[in-house]
């Protein structure tokens, strides 16, 4: 993606099986599972670059002693940073200790048989420490604990807040983090309460009834109730200091999950090529989350996978596909590919069909797959094209060496021709400095396109704002004099916000809702935004159960095409020479190249859970108030 946008975070989950003696003596390590979330975490360091975050448990630890420990690090090398404070408790150690697990479990800070770690994008707020995860709920009994980490937003924070409240709490913050984190363990408070409840009349003692606690303590129970009123897409993975952990993800499958287990290791990652590549594991092994289940590993090592919440209609982050995961996991490989030879028609229409005077290239490293996907397509359709010329040729009797040569000759011209660049600082300059050295953010390979000539067609991931490529990209594309610049998109339209990991929530930054407006008060009919906006209000104090995207109606009005053209209009910079023409990939589309990542809210407006309806009208709300804030 030419544009930095933020979106999912990562999270990484390990549980290990077996003593700490038995990784000793079979890896060579006691330091196993630390070294394990390290690669699981670098493996997915594209899902954060706002901070990471790792916590640990040791199992039947005694009184008084650590058993929980934390660390986290919002430096520019946050990863290298977190684990060298790690490490730094065990460099000077002498080799008998190091290679003694008992000593180590007793001795020293993150050696425990229970793991998290997590990578921040920060969708708002500050980047500070304390907003950086895993989240600690703290408390003397053991087995009230809690340790939270996920990757989510949710819609309706306010609502939970509010029932905290109702149960006698006193947040110290409201934000979705820490209101699930104290809605999780209030319902954990509750189920132990209960349990100790249950046992006491028996005659146990406390000591033995902590023992049955640990035992019998119903994760699945705790997550039904805890996760009622959840409205968004979420993974959220927990660990309870006596040693019960959990992952849980969202109904409709909206935020990525993948899981592995055997007799030695229960691993969850955001990613499943992270998985298959820290623990050699077949993809076929790899096993994803079921949306509105959770994969719950009991203290006694006892796995399992468990529905918590009637699963939804399967919504799927497709923007995962497209841009968000690493390209490395076959089916997203596959789907990307996909998506660039979906678009051959179309850029075939509008360059006329002129291989000759045509230069094909992408714009990002992002965009590569998808481009080799369109380069297999283009050279499919151009295999057609030379039989059909054949054959007319061989029909008409003018089938002749010299022609069958240049026939045969013709391919795409494929090149490299816009290269990132360093990134330039920018923060000494004024206004007018400053757009000029934004514009040298990528830089190009000259001499390849025909002066005037060629027409230039760029592939890319896809377009949120515009703003990269108006003040940068096309007009460095631009110094090659390209007859005309054909912009491609191997994602829709992006027309409305997102509310469930992505930082896309404000209307007026989306190139394609600016090229509606524009739309509508060229053709008079801006008396439709006021309209949209009345019916918006109308509906503010409404149950986001009776909601309804008011928004969709005002994009009725135009074709894509129309829209595509517009956009067209304002990503071109002033006095650029070249045409300039934007192809979108259509939704249909999307859909045939990722069938199982179907979620398309931010191009449809077809939110999965009501709660995305609420936003994009409190979005369209801002827009028209002219609030430049969040619309959740």
């Amino acid at each position: 993606m030419s544009e930095e946008i933020k979106h999912e975070c990562g999270v990484a989950l390990i549980r290990l099986l077996k003593p700490l003696e038995y990784y000793q003596e079979k890896y060579g390590s006691a330091l196993f599972g630390l070294q394990k979330l390290r690669l699981l975490m670098q493996k997915q360091r594209n899902r954060g670059q706002d901070g990471a975050g790792m916590a640990t448990i040791k199992l039947d630890p005694g009184p008084g002693t650590r058993y929980i420990s934390r660390k986290r690090s919002v430096a520019p090398n946050y990863l290298d940073d977190l684990f060298d404070q790690i490490w730094k408790h065990f460099e000077d150690l002498p080799e008998e200790q190091l290679q003694d697990p008992v000593w180590l479990k007793e001795n020293k800070p993150y050696i425990g048989e229970l793991l998290l770690g997590h990578l921040r994008y920060g969708t708002h707020g500050d980047n500070s420490i304390e907003t950086c995860h895993p989240f600690l709920r703290q408390n003397n009994w053991i087995n009230r604990n809690l340790i939270l980490a996920g990757n989510f937003n949710l819609t309706n924070v306010d609502e939970l807040f509010q029932e905290l409240i109702e149960l006698g709490q006193y947040p110290k913050e409201k934000s979705d983090t820490v209101t699930v984190l104290e809605k999780i363990g209030h319902f954990l408070d509750d189920e132990v309460q209960r349990l100790h409840t249950w046992y006491k009349p028996e005659g146990y003692s406390n000591i033995e009834i902590n023992d049955l606690i640990f035992d019998n303590l119903d994760i699945q129970r705790l997550l039904v109730r805890a996760s009622k009123k959840f409205d968004g897409g979420y993974v959220m993975c927990g660990l309870i200091g006596h040693g019960d952990a959990f992952a849980m993800r969202d109904p409709n499958g909206i935020r990525p999950a993948f899981y592995y287990h055997d007799e030695e290791i229960a691993v969850v990652a955001s990613e499943r090529p992270a998985i298959q590549s820290v623990f050699n594991i077949p993809f076929q092994q790899v096993k994803e989350l079921s949306p509105g289940h959770a994969l719950i590993i009991k203290k006694n090592g006892a796995v399992q996978e468990l529905p918590f919440v009637e699963p939804g209609v399967r919504a799927a982050c497709s923007f995962e596909r497209i841009y968000f995961s690493r390209g490395n996991d076959l089916d997203i490989y596959l789907e990307r590919k996909k998506l660039g030879e979906q678009l051959v028609e179309s850029i075939l229409k509008a360059i006329d069909y002129d291989f000759e005077h045509t230069v094909f290239s992408f714009v990002p490293n992002t965009a590569e797959t998808a481009f080799f996907g369109m380069v297999e397509g283009l050279y499919r359709r151009l295999d057609e094209i030379k039989e059909k010329r054949l054959l007319q040729l061989l029909d008409e009797g003018k089938l002749k060496p010299k022609k069958i040569q240049k026939i045969m000759a013709m391919k795409p011209r494929i090149e490299k021709l816009i290269l990132k660049d360093a990134k330039v600082r920018t923060f000494i300059a004024d206004t007018t400095a400053r757009g000029k050295l934004v514009s040298h953010v990528y830089d190009i390979t000259y001499g390849l396109v025909r002066n005037y000539e060629d027409t230039l067609v760029l592939l890319d991931d896809s377009i949120v704002r515009g703003t990269t490529l108006r003040d940068s990209i096309i007009q460095i594309a631009a110094r090659l004099k390209p007859k005309k610049i054909i912009i491609v998109s191997s994602a829709p339209q992006i027309r409305y916000p997102d509310c469930y990991g992505i930082d896309m929530s404000k209307m007026g930054e989306f190139v394609a809702f600016k090229a509606l407006v524009e739309l509508l008060k060229k053709h008079g009919k801006e008396y439709l935004l006021e309209e949209t906006y009345i019916r918006c209000k109308q509906q503010e104090h409404l149950p986001k159960e009776e909601m309804r995207n008011e928004v969709q109606a005002l994009y009725e009005e135009f074709s894509y095409e129309e829209i595509s053209r517009r956009i067209a209009k304002i990503v071109t910079p002033k006095g650029t020479k070249p045409e300039i023409e934007v192809i979108y990939q259509s939704i249909e589309s999307l859909h045939n190249a990722c069938p199982n990542n179907n979620g398309d809210w931010y191009f449809s407006g077809n939110y999965p859970t009501p709660g995305g309806n609420r936003v994009i009208n409190q979005a369209f709300i801002n827009y028209m108030e002219k609030k430049d804030v969040r619309a959740y």
